[in-house]
């Protein structure tokens, strides 16, 4: 295996489906917004305010990881704020080397003010767009219907999303702590999605088993699941070898249903022990479908580039592996079909190349699709 090193992790060019815009930010931002807001905070030291959400993000518990987001939604409530923390967010990823990304958020967090929900989108498009002129980097935004929210709200989340498709909306997502909020009882949103012919990523096994990843996919037509962790639990697992795949792993399998993979999220949250116990070497092994991803950057104390170090230093994925994740990645996204072309031919494939010949690894003969 090729010896990597972060900076090389780092200059390759990655492809990032699950980044959530609130749980991203910076946090001399989050200052900066809170003093122009008169919030209070538990720090006013940036260092200080980032140790404040790591702290809270390590309890094991997905409903403790979520509450600094009453923190960083209490900041995006105008539409300067959103505009800054959408930019500066394709900003830190495009610096991180990212050359794709889908950003995520719930528009109803943002209404607290003087915003309705279409100023809310036109504020961060606008952030997002403004990036792309910028950094020249792709985009796509995803709108998050939350899972104990009443399902009309889920429906007029879906609604708005589909409304914002042709300024950059590629997705509808279902987000918020699964335990006890099926996402079957927002099946009116899905439907509206399916009816339009537009994209579905939902978040299932992560604080709930194989069933919500089966729920999600056949009640409500997902096609990628976000985090997917617990895919495991179908799986018949004996001295680290899987013996046997039960019919939601298989399904997922011979789909090619892509997971949208947060190693660091998954530890912080308990949805895994560990990340040398994380069962993503178990998909990546059996080719599933495996993105990489931070869940959020700023909760999480991560980047694009850390996830992917991690699966290359303690889960054995190399410098092959990665750039196969990355490009799938990229296959994966919701974007246009020949817009997907692009950014890997262009982009992707040219970026690992010219790694692999500072490398003196072989170059890698990429058929067309």
């Amino acid at each position: 295996m090729t010896t990597l090193t972060k900076d090389i992790v780092r200059r390759m060019p990655k492809v990032a489906l699950h980044e959530h815009l609130d749980g991203g930010l910076r946090p001399q931002s989050i200052l900066e917004l809170a003093r122009d807001a008169k919030i209070s905070l538990a720090s006013d030291d940036a260092d200080g305010l980032r140790e404040w959400f790591e702290r809270g993000a390590n309890k094991g518990s997905l409903a403790e990881y979520l509450e600094g987001f009453a923190v960083t939604c209490s900041v995006m409530q105008t539409k300067e704020a959103l505009e800054r923390v959408a930019y500066e967010a394709l900003e830190d990823l495009h610096e991180d080397g990212v050359a794709y990304a889908e950003l995520r958020f719930a528009p109803q967090f943002h209404c607290a003010g003087d915003l309705g929900l279409e100023r809310v989108m036109d504020s961060v498009l606008r952030g997002m767009e403004r990036a792309r002129q910028d950094f020249g980097m792709r985009w796509g935004l995803i709108l998050c219907g939350m899972r104990g929210s009443d399902p009309d709200l889920s429906l007029k989340m879906a609604e708005l999303a589909v409304q914002f498709r042709d300024r950059g909306c590629v997705g509808f997502d279902l987000a918020g702590d699964e335990f006890g909020h099926p996402p079957k009882e927002h099946l009116e949103a899905f439907h509206l999605c399916q009816r339009e012919s537009f994209n579905i990523t939902i978040h299932a096994g992560e604080a709930f088993g194989a069933p919500s990843i089966w729920q999600a996919l056949q009640y409500c037509g997902a096609h990628r699941i976000g985090h997917g962790t617990r895919l495991v639990e179908d799986m018949v697992i004996q001295d680290d070898r899987v013996l046997r795949m039960g019919r939601v792993a298989q399904y997922v399998l011979d789909h090619r249903v892509p997971l949208e993979i947060c190693l660091s999220s998954n530890v912080q949250t308990g949805a895994v022990q560990s990340l040398e116990s994380h069962p993503f070497r178990y998909f990546y092994r059996h080719s599933f479908r495996v993105t990489l991803n931070t869940d959020n950057r700023l909760m999480s104390g991560t980047t694009v580039s850390n996830e992917h170090w991690l699966a290359h230093q303690i889960l054995d994925v190399g410098f092959g592996g990665l750039e196969k994740i990355v490009i799938n990645a990229m296959k994966s996204a919701f974007i246009r079909y020949d817009h997907r072309c692009e950014v890997i031919y262009d982009v992707l494939k040219p970026g690992f190349a010219a790694l692999r010949e500072e490398l003196g690894l072989p170059a890698r003969k990429y058929p067309k699709e």
